[in-house]
């Protein structure tokens, strides 16, 4: 299974009023570091012809991250894709070590010739499982 990490840092606009980053802002921190991942491993001819949807998040928020602290998102994809789609595991840890935020989507990869959704073949699949 390939990782792939990327650190990020939290900005004043990431805060809500509870002092710590708003829970909506994870949304676009999984996005990201799932997409840079893609980006990372996948060929250029693949990136010019996929592009993927998430259809599913399931985020579990355990520990606040406050102004100008550093979390590192860690990203996997577990199991071989399932038709059209394929689960995508992420965490976040503080530079303590600890878990902050954990995550589970689920992508579907759509054609972009077509605008539709198809079987992910399995030499896109291949190097998220290597």
């Amino acid at each position: 299974m390939s990782e792939f990490s990327k650190s990020i840092t939290a900005t004043e606009a990431d805060i809500d009023e509870l002092g710590h980053v708003n829970n909506a802002v994870w949304v676009p921190w999984i996005q990201d570091v799932a997409v840079s991942h893609w980006y990372a491993i996948a060929p250029a001819d693949y990136v010019d012809r996929y592009i993927w949807v998430v259809i599913r998040h399931e985020i579990d928020y355990l520990r606040a991250v406050l102004p100008g602290e550093t979390v590192t998102g860690r990203t996997w994809v577990p199991e071989p894709p399932r038709g059209a789609r394929f689960d995508r595991h992420m965490e976040f840890t503080g530079a303590d070590g600890k878990l902050r935020v954990k995550a589970k989507t689920t992508w579907a990869i759509i054609d972009k010739a077509t605008g539709r959704p198809l079987r992910v073949p399995p030499e896109v699949a291949a190097p998220f499982l290597a």
